[in-house]
């Protein structure tokens, strides 16, 4: 990878999140409809708002991104790599109980369909990224991807299920889960080595 290989993944990664996030937050918006505008230029200010935030949130999951290849890159030079690919499925099942089910028990007097929507959401978001990463490159490719859509996401948006609220919650997935497919999906073709 060379700095213009990173610098077109930096930028459209920052594209996409700041389109996620003024489409999540839009529909949020009307779906909830709390946020009222005092003038003309509150209602022009806040997509403006809403760019910037996806802004932040692409740069959240490019961070991730990075610490996740890191991450790999130490588990394959530990692990052999068939333990590697088990211990990556354990860690993806583990993250998706726990967001789905520990925090049912642990977090008394919640709503537990919102964990539920959420991680049936992630399961299938990272089965759907996975599935594209085998079509695109090899077969080999679906445990890393799954690992990284599901684990990986998960510890991303920690901070935001403390908070609690499920359209905060919504507000951060989107654009991130979105930055993490076209991240994950975009490597194989930017380490593409440059045919002569």
């Amino acid at each position: 990878m060379n700095i213009k290989k990173w610098f077109f993944l930096f930028w459209t990664t920052l594209l996409i999140g700041a389109g996620g996030a003024v489409i999540a937050g839009l529909a949020l918006q009307t779906v909830n409809g709390t946020i009222h505008f005092k003038s003309t230029a509150d209602t022009l200010i806040y997509p403006l708002i809403l760019l910037g935030y996806g802004m932040l949130v692409s740069v959240y999951a490019q961070l991730g991104f990075f610490a996740y290849l890191i991450l790999n890159y130490m588990g394959i030079g530990v692990f052999p790599r068939r333990v590697w690919q088990y211990v990556q499925v354990v860690l993806a099942v583990l993250a998706l109980l726990e967001l789905i089910f520990l925090r049912t028990f642990v977090g008394s007097g919640r709503d537990v369909s919102s964990d539920w929507i959420l991680g049936i959401g992630i399961l299938l978001t990272a089965l759907i990224v996975a599935y594209f990463k085998v079509r695109s490159t090899n077969l080999t490719a679906w445990i890393p991807t799954f690992f990284f859509m599901t684990a990986i996401t998960i510890v991303e948006i920690i901070g935001v299920l403390q908070i609690g609220v499920d359209s905060a919650t919504v507000f951060i997935v989107i654009p991130l889960v979105a930055c993490n497919a076209f991240q994950i999906l975009m490597l194989h073709r930017i380490l593409k080595p440059i045919s002569a």
